[in-house]
């Protein structure tokens, strides 16, 4: 395998870490479906606290999954993927052209 491929596998490793969470993907699902959010209004519509949430929501902002708009005193929260997606587009073409 080349050296293309073995950067971008272990490029990929973070998202694939954030994304390994049930509790991560409900977020990015529910986010997807009504953003943009505040915390206060992920935790609602979630079993986890509003502490969990937060927690969660940093690793997401950590790996650029999701961002933060500042309105008045509020932070609402949005999916940012194009990175990831793209990212991972160049992770899927490398490993199909060099193993398939």
């Amino acid at each position: 395998m080349s050296e293309k491929a073995v950067g971008l596998f272990r490029a990929s490793i973070p998202i694939f870490q954030a994304l390994s969470d049930s509790a991560r993907q409900d977020i990015i699902l529910l986010l997807a479906e009504k953003e943009p959010l505040t915390v206060n209004e992920i935790a609602n519509e979630s079993t986890l606290s509003r502490p969990a949430i937060s927690h969660h929501l940093k690793i997401l902002r950590d790996q650029k999954l999701v961002q933060i708009e500042q309105k008045g005193t509020q932070r609402y929260y949005s999916l940012a993927l194009n990175e990831a997606v793209e990212l991972l587009k160049s992770l899927l073409a490398t490993v199909e052209a060099e193993c398939l």
